[in-house]
């Protein structure tokens, strides 16, 4: 029984993990879940056999149930749920912002994408707009005058901005 238990969590395991890697939020939280799911499996089926209750005065040390995958499973299932109630409130706002629940990358993740990536599928011109966008330099900026309305540098402010 416990190979088919342990079984049964890799499947899950397996399953929520190809789930996670894919772009929509509803199959990602679905994976969060089944990954909830086998955690927990996991964990009552390493607690061994059934035994009595943890009683004082119920039955002998030996024959008792061990609560301590019971305890970690209570408290893995307590995190899932909260992890799930927070990915689904995110969920609902991206589906309020943009009707649609598929995750994009961002310009960055493009561009370390295309860096990464030994034969150049992506050609310069599309990497140069890549890195144009992501560029966050100070080159639109103006210098501001000081107080008394010149635009020399005071003493702490290097070439007049501030």
């Amino acid at each position: 029984m416990s190979v088919l238990l342990a079984f049964t969590a890799a499947v899950l395991f397996g399953v929520g993990a190809w789930l996670l890697m894919q772009r929509r939020l509803t199959r990602i939280i679905v994976g969060l879940g089944l990954i909830g799911h086998g955690t927990n499996i996991l964990l009552i089926t390493s607690g061994g056999p059934g035994g009595l209750p943890p009683l004082i005065g119920n039955g002998e040390p030996d024959e008792f149930a061990d609560p301590l995958p019971q305890a970690l499973a209570l408290t893995a299932i307590v995190i899932t749920f909260g992890v799930m109630a927070f990915l689904l409130a995110m969920a609902y706002r991206s589906w309020q912002l943009s009707h649609d629940d598929i995750v994009s990358d961002d310009v960055e993740d493009r561009l370390v994408a295309s860096a990464i990536r030994s034969d150049s599928d992506i050609d310069d011109a599309e990497r140069a707009d890549l890195e144009h966008e992501s560029d966050s330099s100070d080159d639109d900026l103006e210098p501001v005058p000081d107080s008394a309305g010149d635009d020399e540098a005071g003493p702490d402010v290097p070439g007049g901005l501030l």
